[in-house]
């Protein structure tokens, strides 16, 4: 895949994570501004959440329908225009629904850029493209905290939804200058009509739903990770907001890096094969970081160090589960990126608000939430790798790849 064309989807794909992790370090200042406290903020997140659930079943017929382009246009246009209105919220009922509204804008990049990508290249080639992915969107989380507690510093929090709409102009200058359309040109257009009939034909196949919900239950897991660590970084271990960027960056390194790791991996087998081996490495370190977190230690290192495997270990689950997802899809790659992304944010937004919910003034909630999140996932995917076995193989090509 051209190189330019892999930055324009890893910008595209990056829209979900840089909205999420730019403003984290500007918790504690949102709750002070609105008078109220972090655990009301975090509403703030769980709306996104349920916006990019909602917002990618929309997509997902619509990119077939009519293309990989004009839904894209929309939602990033979309996207611009919440943000600048996120920055002037007068109240944090106001940055809960604008927040929503940014969401529906900026799943629209995450819909095409796994359809795109679909379009382009078989199973295998998916999984080694979708692990690229993975370093380009990954300066998003590494960056981005760090940048927003600056911006924090510097000029508010207004500052940072500021800065979020104007990347997501820039995104769409590039896209209409240089994203193509991929949509087969042979591939007739699905009718809005049949989406629902659409939907139940992915739900009901198991081999989609599985690996699905697989990374869904992975993904989940990060955000309760995202949910909880301003207040177990800011509020428990006293890290400045300036500094905390650094430490979700640590972290975000590590991701990235495993998934290019999982890039040399699929030289060996194919992604179904390192999906449920992936997972139950990562029930291990949630096993180890719910150890760390019941025993209260006072040294946030200790904390730190199960943490990073947690997240690192997701750089090659969710490539791979996405790709196993996405095999077979054919010209309906548009509806099958839509539900893969609408369950996996629909089970981290359940995930988010769980952390709020259960907060006790320690990282027990944020712990807890990951490992019964590894634990789901290791059983759905051992329970799915008996379908579609072919994509173990790392010499399998789908029919109409290239």
């Amino acid at each position: 895949m051209p190189l330019r064309l892999l930055l324009i989807l890893g910008a595209l794909t990056a829209f979900a994570p840089l909205a999420i992790d730019f403003y984290l370090p500007s918790f504690p200042a949102l709750a002070q501004a609105f008078a109220t406290d972090v655990e009301h903020v975090q509403y703030s997140l769980a709306a996104y959440f349920i916006g990019l659930a909602i917002g990618q079943l929309l997509y997902g017929p619509l990119a077939d329908r009519f293309g990989r382009r004009p839904p894209l246009l929309f939602g990033v246009a979309l996207f611009t225009l919440a943000s600048f209105v996120c920055a002037l919220a007068p109240s944090l009922d106001w940055l809960i629904a604008a927040r929503f509204v940014q969401a529906l804008g900026g799943c629209a990049g995450m819909v095409v850029a796994r359809a795109v990508v679909r379009d382009l290249c078989n199973p295998v080639s998916s999984a080694k493209v979708f692990s690229q992915l993975m370093l380009v969107m990954g300066l998003a989380p590494i960056l981005a905290p760090a940048a927003g507690g600056a911006l924090l510093a510097l000029s508010g929090w207004q500052a940072i939804f500021v800065c979020l709409g104007l990347f997501a102009a820039l995104c769409l200058l590039l896209v209409v200058l240089w994203l193509p359309e991929t949509r087969p040109q042979d591939a007739p257009p699905a009718p809005l009509a049949g989406a629902l009939g659409q939907y139940r034909r992915l739900l009901a196949d198991r081999a989609f739903i599985g690996h699905a919900l697989t990374g869904g239950l992975a993904m989940a897991a990060m955000f309760a990770y995202i949910a909880g660590s301003p207040f177990v970084f800011i509020d428990l271990y006293r890290v400045p907001a300036q500094q905390y960027g650094w430490l979700f960056g640590s972290n975000a390194a590590g991701f990235v890096l495993v998934a290019q790791f999982n890039s040399r991996l699929l030289r060996r087998r194919g992604p179904g094969f390192w999906v449920p081996r992936g997972v139950a490495f990562y029930l291990l370190c949630a096993l180890a970081l719910f150890g760390v977190a019941l025993w209260q230690p006072a040294a946030l290192w200790s904390l730190l160090v199960p943490l990073f495997c947690c997240i690192a270990t997701l750089g090659m689950v969710l490539p791979n589960a996405s790709a196993c997802a996405m095999a077979g899809q054919g010209a309906h790659a548009g509806s099958a990126s839509a539900l893969l992304g609408s369950l996996q944010f629909a089970i981290a937004a359940l995930a988010a608000s769980l952390v709020g919910v259960l907060h006790d003034g320690t990282a027990r909630p944020m712990a807890l939430v990951m490992l019964v999140c590894a634990s789901g996932a290791l059983l759905v995917a051992w329970r799915t790798a008996q379908y579609r076995p072919d994509i173990a193989n790392p010499g399998v090509v789908e029919e109409g790849a290239v």
